[in-house]
């Protein structure tokens, strides 16, 4: 996959975690305390040594300063500061990339989804899946246009591509280490990672469960976000857009046709001047179909563009975490 950038004095321990959980955090100090506290709990009812690694995606509160306190406090906490802002997808895949557990589970700091559920995730798991992914069965807190939206971008998308991405899933879930191996292999700057999981295969289960509210402070995917990873989902797993582009200049053929049509019949038996109204009609459609097409094709030209440069994903600026000793951990 395309390389991170790590700080040079990044520290290893000798021994590898049987559970990493990696968080990606953003402006996040009024829940990160409950988080921690509630994430730690969980993992230390499994009884295995883990590592939970935050990823401080260029944070402009006070989120930086409470991880750094947190790495102090407890020996199981890592946490990772971004040279500024990359965006969610971004800081997840620094957060995969640097995990060394042999199961990973992600998972948003806001609380939406319970990091209790892990209990339930390493189960099925112990059972043969390869992947387990929360699948909402009900979205407390969030308004009826989110849901509306949310609902219909996944039954576009899967009708624009191959794959089966299922509905009401987001990047919830825990996967194997082979899983995470094959997930770093694919080389894409714009990053729809629940969507690259579902395009690995591997054994999938889902896991219902009911989404929470928000435990504190604001959303970190309002529209303009939605929209822009949406985008990147469609044309990171579709061509049809482009294939569009034809299907258009079909339509407006045969839309010149008949106003061609219509333009003859007038001139032929009607006395009355005609022609500007449908000119004007035909001359805005072609523009705007034209205009669509180039829209179209530069979105995926300028991807390709993004993708060839081949820089780095994310750089990171710092990894943080309290000494210990090479004996692995049971919890907290």
């Amino acid at each position: 996959m395309p390389h991170i950038v790590l700080p040079d004095e990044t520290e290893q321990s000798t021994t590898a975690p049987k559970l990493s959980v990696v968080i990606p955090v953003f402006n996040e100090e009024a829940v990160i305390a409950e988080a921690n506290l509630r994430v730690l709990a969980a993992c230390s009812k499994l009884s295995l040594p883990f590592e939970v690694i935050y990823v401080d995606d260029g944070s402009r509160d006070q989120t930086w300063t409470m991880l750094l306190a947190l790495a102090q406090r407890f020996p199981e906490v890592i946490v990772v500061r971004l040279s500024r802002n990359f965006g969610h997808q971004l800081a997840l895949t620094a957060g995969l990339e640097i995990c060394r557990g042999a199961r990973i589970l992600m998972l948003d700091a806001d609380l939406q989804d319970p990091p209790e559920l892990i209990v339930e995730m390493m189960s099925i798991m112990d059972q043969g899946a390869d992947v387990v992914f929360g699948k909402r069965i009900e979205r407390k807190g969030e308004s009826a246009f989110k849901l509306f939206t949310a609902r219909w971008f996944y039954r576009v998308l899967n009708r624009l591509t191959d794959i089966e991405i299922p509905h009401e899933v987001g990047d919830f879930r825990l996967v194997s280490r082979q899983v995470l191996e094959a997930l770093k292999t694919l080389p894409e700057q714009h990053r729809f990672v629940r969507g690259m999981v579902s395009w690995l295969g591997f054994e999938q289960v889902a896991l219902p469960y009911v989404r929470q509210q928000r435990f504190a402070g604001e959303t970190k995917y309002p529209f303009r976000k939605m929209m822009r990873l949406a985008v990147d989902a469609i044309t990171g797993f579709s061509i049809i857009p482009l294939r569009a582009s034809l299907w258009l200049a079909g339509a407006g053929f045969l839309t010149a046709m008949v106003v061609t049509a219509y333009a003859l019949i007038s001139w032929l038996f009607y006395d009355a001047v005609r022609g500007w109204a449908s000119l004007a009609v035909v001359i805005a459609l072609f523009a705007s179909a034209q205009l669509l097409c180039l829209g179209i094709l530069g979105e995926y030209v300028g991807r390709m563009f993004i993708e060839l440069k081949a820089r780095p994903l994310v750089i990171v600026r710092s990894i943080e975490r309290r000494p210990t000793e090479d004996t692995g951990n049971t919890g907290t």
